[in-house]
């Protein structure tokens, strides 16, 4: 029985964020709930519960999240994120852009998202 609530948790989650275009954060609290619910737990405990999830994982994460923001946010004060996409249009013109940005995105975000993988 609780890996069918985890099964329709999971199809929640994705109708929640697809479907809806809710906030994933939000969808993720919405799903955490509904799935504590499905498997019978009282309401003080599936906010309990939700809460340390939560606590646990930006305890973790909150240095990674408050730099990266820092970082991100002089970067774009600086000029870099302008000075960053006309290079690239330079480079490779209008029309692979999106692309090419993209591949940016991930090589720069790599460490953190090997940071966000190892920490889960």
């Amino acid at each position: 029985m609780a890996l069918v609530v985890l099964l329709l948790g999971i199809i929640l989650l994705l109708a929640l964020i697809i479907r809806f275009k809710i906030n994933t954060f939000i969808a993720l609290v919405i799903t955490a709930m509904a799935v504590g619910v499905g498997l019978g737990m009282p309401l003080t405990d599936i906010a309990t519960s939700v809460q340390n999830g939560i606590g646990g994982q930006l305890g973790e994460l909150s240095i990674v999240f408050g730099f990266g923001a820092m970082m991100g946010r002089l970067v774009a004060d600086a000029g870099g994120a302008f000075r960053i996409a006309h290079t690239l249009i330079d480079m490779f013109g209008k029309k692979d852009f999106k692309l090419q940005l993209c591949w940016l995105r991930s090589s720069l975000g790599l460490p953190y998202s090997l940071k966000l993988g190892w920490s889960c």
